[in-house]
């Protein structure tokens, strides 16, 4: 989440008159995130998020996000529900925008999580990817490895800004992965975007999953080596290490709903290496590319780069978990 676009009190109320939320009575920007312009907002109704859709967000994916995040409420997984508006729609304008409202989920983020927490995210990401096996919708990972290139070509002659080697490391990266990447693994709809800010936590048990603005059709287990990368490293720069507790509980959770096959397993230390890459490049490519006046934290695109380096350290599937 972030603020791109600046919104006034007289613009919000004139959008929330649209709705059957009651009067607006308090508002306030999100900085957290890169993607989106994200409001939380106070009705005489209750507590929503307002995000306007920015950058990589396409209007034509907008149905699959909202009626993603519409079907997983509607089969009481933790998700916010996508709020209509007077005239039956979910996705409205503002500001020469397009726009959606989801309901305020109780809990908060977590900077750290425990090894409880990731077992719970681990349970949480294999019911997601049971839940929605069946849906009819589809939509093509626009961050798949077939578009790492493309971003490393709009950045390449700057990358010497962040770190003197970044070219040689990302195009020695890109090549290995690319020779080694799977055809056909169990496939469909992931998450593709669970980091820590994106999952809420109250008393100790997992309350909510949001950001549904990356998902898309793609293998169960590369979700898993997004998941194993954003969440189970610890310490900063040099003191950067992976944390194996967090790995076998996250992997304990998700085998309890959907185990892995053999073939996965032998795939996931390449399947990690990809999304370490992928991560390193949409950080390099936001770090370079920040939005004059946006209220938003940008991302450490070195954090991935230490992950690249465990990820090829690793032999095999056991390696992570044991």
């Amino acid at each position: 989440m972030a603020v791109y676009t600046k919104l006034s009190k007289n613009q919000l109320e004139i959008f929330f008159s649209k709705y059957n939320l009651g009067k607006l009575i308090n508002y306030k920007g999100i900085e957290e995130g890169i993607e989106n312009t994200n409001y939380f907002i106070k009705t005489e109704k209750g507590e929503y998020i307002l995000t306007l859709y920015e950058k990589r967000v396409e209007e034509k994916d907008l149905p699959f996000f909202i009626g993603l995040m519409k079907n997983l409420f509607d089969q009481k997984f933790p998700t916010p529900e996508p709020v209509i508006n007077k005239n039956g729609n979910y996705i409205s304008e503002i500001n020469g925008k397009k726009a959606a409202v989801v309901s305020f989920l109780k809990g908060s983020a977590k900077k750290v999580l425990s090894p409880n927490d990731c077992f719970e995210v681990g349970l949480y990401t294999g019911k997601l990817h049971i839940i929605t096996k069946n849906l009819s919708g589809k939509r093509e990972n626009k961050l798949s490895i077939n578009s790492w290139e493309n971003i490393y070509s709009k950045v390449k002659n700057d990358c010497a800004k962040i770190h003197p080697n970044l070219t040689k490391i990302i195009e020695k990266n890109l090549e290995l992965i690319k020779n080694k990447w799977p055809k056909d693994l169990p496939s469909g709809i992931i998450h593709a975007d669970l980091f820590p800010d994106n999952i809420f936590f109250h008393n100790g048990k997992l309350t909510g999953i949001i950001d549904y603005y990356f998902s898309c059709n793609d293998f169960y287990a590369f979700e898993i080596a997004i998941c194993l990368n954003a969440l189970c490293f610890e310490g900063k720069n040099e003191n950067l290490s992976f944390n194996v507790t967090k790995a076998k509980k996250f992997i304990d959770g998700y085998s309890s709903i959907r185990k892995l096959n053999d073939i996965e397993k032998n795939y996931l230390k390449v399947l990690c290496q990809g999304a370490a890459l992928r991560f390193l490049l949409t950080r390099v490519f936001d770090y370079l590319n920040l939005t004059e006046g946006a209220i938003v934290k940008i991302k450490d695109p070195l954090e991935y780069l230490k992950r690249l380096e465990f990820h090829e350290s690793v032999k095999n599937y056991q390696d992570y978990f044991f």
